[in-house]
């Protein structure tokens, strides 16, 4: 393990061109939209997140057999759909025959990658790859994104360091990632021992929860170590308004919600935008 950590550090302080999250990025980031009130990663889901004052949106993505992303968290389509089965073992039509709305929503699709981002000009996308198997799957997110025009506007994360390292490669610095969870690990590590100084960060963002098991994560020395090396803190899934205040308070860059219409709330208290 430590040799493996070790090996990190030193990729990490050889890192090439990393593009940075543009100035402005949101603080309100809709976490699969307004999943709430909404099924999650849909596009009424995203609609009413950005109609509540969210920013941006985080969606997941993995790919169909036939090679198109399509906007849907788990490996199977049982939790979110009418349907059963891998989302790799089908096509996209299949998919898309699928309803993802339930009763009150009968008529909502999976949506694909493409059609998020063309029905949300303009709007920062946080996309979480989850594709950990499928070495494809970081080229045609890339080629997606470059074809919409939205490289600029896109933060790309996932929790492999193998995916994150493949899109990066792929990207050339044209987009902007997160930290992968190895990644996070060695960075609070350092942080721990107040040697961050030590990493030229890949990444533009590290996205954590607040605890991981009985581990805090997002300290004031975190925040602080992280801001230092040029990186954002982004904090995920925040529902809760005084937990908002809280994590504002203490100087986190964005806060993912399922309740973006609270945080637009608790920003708007605060006198900062979305």
């Amino acid at each position: 393990m430590l040799v493996a950590v070790t090996g990190l550090v030193v990729a990490a302080r050889r890192a090439g061109k990393v593009r940075p999250v543009p100035a402005g990025w949101p603080v309100n980031i809709g976490h699969r939209g307004a999943s709430v009130q909404y099924p999650e990663n849909t596009l009424a889901s995203f609609r009413a997140a950005v109609e509540a004052g969210a920013g941006g949106l985080e969606l997941d993505v993995r790919l169909t057999r036939d090679g198109h992303p399509v906007v849907m968290h788990d490996a199977t389509v049982d939790r979110t759909t009418d349907g059963f089965g891998a989302v790799s073992g089908m096509t996209l039509a299949q998919v898309r025959r699928l309803d993802a709305g339930g009763a009150g929503r009968p008529d909502e699709r999976v949506p694909s990658l493409r059609e998020v981002l063309a029905g949300f000009p303009g709007v920062p996308v946080n996309i979480d790859i989850k594709d950990a198997n499928q070495p494809g799957a970081e080229v045609v997110t890339l080629d997606v994104l470059r074809e919409a025009g939205a490289t600029a506007r896109t933060l790309v994360v996932s929790a492999h360091y193998g995916v994150v390292r493949r899109f990066r490669r792929a990207a050339g610095g044209e987009c902007a990632t997160g930290a992968s969870r190895l990644e996070i690990g060695v960075f609070y590590g350092l942080s721990l021992l107040r040697l961050e100084r030590l990493l030229r960060p890949a990444y533009a963002a590290l996205q954590v929860p607040v605890d991981y098991g009985s581990l805090r994560l997002v300290t004031p020395r975190l925040v602080r170590a992280a801001h230092s090396r040029g990186v954002r803190v982004d904090v995920w899934t925040i529902n809760d308004p005084v937990q908002m205040h809280d994590l504002l308070d203490l100087g986190v860059d964005a806060v993912m919600t399922d309740r973006p219409e609270a945080l637009a709330g608790v920003l708007e208290e605060r006198g900062r935008a979305g």
